[in-house]
């Protein structure tokens, strides 16, 4: 232990101090209203068929009526969701409040955007939201090493910054129950924010940076 060095986990992704119009504006280039609150979705650069299948019932459902999906489903379930909707004669690119594509490559602004994230449990993903400070729902992946996706969850879970529900448990009637949990309170958005950014360690790539000087001399 005394060779190890806490300096957290290094990302591309920023806190952006957006004004409402700014958030706005990135809502409306996505294809969204400014009238609802919006959950971001992903499972991680390949997806998440559990969390995918989730989501198809709750569209198919109709039950997001009062707030707005963007699903990163993953390029490689892309096409499968696309069938799966089509057989329910749901065509993947006009769904009332749901934005469907393979992959956000601007993450950091839809991050910074966003209401609410619906994710797995990572490292990357816990840094990231703590890093914006956003309220969450973690799904973590069942079969990871060592249940370690369920201990990273735990660490915002811990700090009331997230909700978490298993895959045991997961379906589209609890999912949606506290996804509306979350969103219709504005006060809780904030401070489950407030929470998030708690564990956010700061100037992290100038602690490695420094831990490599200390090597090489």
């Amino acid at each position: 232990a005394k060779k190890v060095v806490v300096t957290g986990t290094p990302t591309k992704v920023r806190k952006l101090d957006l004004e409402e119009s700014q958030k706005n504006k990135i809502r409306s280039e996505l294809g969204f209203s400014s009238e609802l609150p919006l959950v971001l979705v992903f499972g991680g650069s390949q997806g998440a068929e559990v969390i995918n299948k989730t989501l198809i019932n709750i569209i198919k459902n109709k039950m997001n009526e009062s707030y707005q999906i963007m699903w990163a489903s993953g390029p490689k379930q892309y096409d499968k969701i696309k069938e799966l909707l089509e057989k329910e004669n749901i065509h993947i690119n006009n769904i009332k409040n749901v934005k469907i594509v393979p992959y956000i490559y601007n993450m950091e602004e839809v991050l910074n955007s966003c209401d609410l994230v619906v994710a797995r449990s990572g490292a990357m993903t816990i840094t990231e939201i703590s890093k914006v400070g956003k309220p969450a729902i973690f799904i973590p992946l069942a079969i990871a090493a060592e249940n370690h996706q369920e201990y990273n969850a735990k660490v915002l879970v811990n700090e009331n910054a997230a909700d978490m529900i298993l895959e045991k448990d997961l379906n589209e009637n609890i999912l949606n129950e506290q996804i509306e949990g979350i969103i219709k309170d504005k006060d809780k958005i904030i401070q489950m924010g407030n929470n998030a950014k708690k564990i956010d360690i700061e100037n992290v790539e100038e602690k490695i940076y420094k831990e490599i000087v200390k090597v090489l001399k």
